[in-house]
């Protein structure tokens, strides 16, 4: 690590002193150079975390039943070229497509620069070839309307972005997403949604639940 670097905006850039991290693929195969994978640590540091009170049983399995021989973080990450770190997002908003582990935020961020969408949430789905598949649902600027031509044209900016890997397989419009009333978008149910299971578990502390039903009409049945 050296003493000084140069920041870059939104990166971690280099571990401290004793922290050994190191970045694996789906098969625990550590990955060398520019990649994206999950975060870990090699070796313990001083403010590691030790146990989970009244639990160590949990703690092992949460922490280190994954990749054995590893502390895994719970956060996905990028290398860049230069070596910096990026935290890409938690491993349970990773998606792995055809292999390629895929970050939910990278992909959301990407929907969101187009100016006809004011947000956007990206969550998995099965797919027979692929293991998952990206559905999106997006909502749209006062003034845009939603059709064929505004779909390429995110799908194509996803494509610029990130890659043709991340280009998403399916697009719904979401005038609205299901929300706590805190404000946190409930994405367990949107993956029910883009599974068209209703069974949506507790959903009492969603600020508006006539979200779900019309989210459910408008759901995208085959491949966009």
């Amino acid at each position: 690590m050296p003493l000084t670097c140069s920041m870059k905006p939104g990166s971690a850039t280099f571990p401290f002193f004793g922290v050994v991290p190191a970045i694996l693929n789906e098969s625990g195969e550590e990955l060398e150079g520019p990649s994206e994978g999950y975060l870990v640590f090699k070796q313990p540091w001083p403010g590691v975390m030790r146990t989970v009170y009244g639990n160590h049983q949990r703690f092992e399995t949460i922490y280190f039943k994954k990749f054995p021989g590893y502390y895994v973080t719970g956060d996905g990450c990028r290398r860049d070229q230069d070596g910096y770190y990026w935290i890409t997002g938690r491993i349970d908003d990773m998606l792995n497509v055809s292999g390629h582990l895929l970050s939910t935020a990278e992909v959301e961020s990407a929907l969101v620069e187009h100016e006809a969408v004011a947000e956007a949430a990206v969550v998995s789905r099965p797919h027979p070839v692929k293991g998952e598949s990206l559905y999106c649902f997006v909502t749209l600027t006062d003034g845009f309307d939603y059709s064929r031509t505004l779909e390429a044209e995110l799908k194509n900016q996803v494509r610029e972005k990130i890659g043709a890997i991340a280009t998403p397989d399916f697009i719904q419009n979401a005038p609205s997403l299901p929300k706590t009333r805190s404000g946190k978008i409930m994405r367990r149910v949107l993956r029910k949604i883009a599974r068209n299971e209703r069974d949506l578990g507790d959903v009492s502390t969603l600020a508006d639940s006539s979200v779900i039903e019309q989210l459910f009409q408008t759901r995208c049945c085959g491949a966009v």
